[in-house]
């Protein structure tokens, strides 16, 4: 893991990054999605239902341990082999290596001990990362949805930057969090909703997600936001954290079919869905954006809500067999061949 020593306050602020201004300010002031000095959602969203609140603070303090695997997280990698056709490889949460054509893009990359602007509270990994950042192969991108903690790391960040000349494609805004952390601003591109870049043979499309962003006591400054990932032969759908929404159909629409999607299902409760999907909202999600094998991602790295460690993954099976939905859930290493899925084996239950 990236983080080996307790920061001192000076890091912590570091962590929370830089607020938008200048020429980057006046860029999202002209986006369609900012108004009132915020982003917004195409669906109104609210964080919390208020009403459930007094449930969700008692449920907090009972069934820790239902959350937490009971067994060592069964880690794999790193995984041979070159880049072309497509393959993903989960290394927990939401960060993930999708080689497609020829190309790597790496997705959310979180490295660190804790989700957190801290190192000494916050969610904790219930695993270890599956390899070092230094054995990652070359990436032609890394890309991010937004900048919630578990998603932007300044730690990982800084030592992928370091290590590779890597460039970073992310939602409107982020760029002043990586500026902040020494990534040169050649190296960044920021979209907007439905705005694209090419990373060599790839094109990387922003597209909408319903969720909110924020670092610190600043929110939505910064656009969040779900990818599509183009290459000659394939294509894969990158959720980001996102309530369900009819614009996964629109998506679909514009640029699907695909032949992987990456779907959030963890960290769900009934008292927030529109902005974390239910584990059915997320294959409802996957057959709206035309996926072809759906890899469930958001879950089993961090404690973020009240469900057990192993229920987003059996109700994601479970949902998946009711709508004869493909489906592979990895060990967190795993490099998944899309074209050739291996049957889907329920190791995830030996562990909870």
């Amino acid at each position: 893991m990236t983080d080996k020593h307790v920061w001192p306050i000076t890091e912590l602020s570091a962590q929370i990054g830089a607020r938008p201004a200048g020429a980057r300010l006046a860029r999202i002031e002209s986006s369609m999605q900012y108004a009132h000095g915020r982003f917004r959602n195409i669906m109104p969203t609210a964080t919390a239902n208020l009403a459930a609140m007094p449930r969700v603070a008692f449920a907090s303090m009972t069934g820790r341990e239902d959350r937490r695997p009971h067994q060592p997280v069964p880690l794999l990698g790193p995984a041979d082999g070159d880049a072309a056709g497509l393959h993903v490889t989960w290394y927990g949460h939401s960060s993930v290596l999708v080689e497609l054509d020829g190309h790597r893009v790496l997705l959310d990359p979180v490295w660190s001990r804790r989700a957190s602007p801290s190192r000494l509270t916050g969610p904790k990994r219930l695993h270890e990362p599956p390899i070092t950042l230094r054995e990652m192969p070359p990436i032609d991108a890394v890309v991010i949805s937004h900048d919630h903690y578990d998603h932007l790391d300044m730690a990982t960040v800084q030592e992928l930057s370091a290590l590779q000349d890597v460039r970073f494609v992310v939602p409107l805004g982020i760029g002043a969090h990586l500026q902040h952390w020494g990534v040169p601003a050649g190296r960044i591109t920021e979209l907007d909703w439905h705005e694209s870049t090419r990373a060599g043979e790839l094109e990387l499309t922003a597209t909408p997600a319903r969720h909110f962003s924020g670092r610190g006591l600043h929110r939505d400054e910064t656009l969040w936001a779900s990818w599509v990932i183009k290459g000659p032969a394939h294509r894969a759908f990158y959720s980001g954290d996102t309530g369900y929404f009819p614009g996964f159909s629109d998506v679909g629409t514009a640029h699907g079919p695909f032949d992987v999607s990456l779907v959030q299902v963890g960290a769900y409760d009934e008292a927030w869905p529109d902005i974390h999907m239910l584990p059915e909202d997320g294959v409802r999600a996957h057959l709206d954006v035309r996926g072809g094998l759906l890899i469930p991602v958001h879950w089993a790295t961090f404690d973020l809500a009240l469900h057990s460690w192993a229920d987003p993954a059996d109700r994601t099976w479970r949902a998946a067999k009711d709508h004869d939905v493909r489906l592979a859930i990895p060990r967190p290493g795993e490099r998944v061949n899309v074209d050739e899925p291996p049957a889907v084996d329920p190791w995830w239950q030996l562990v909870a």
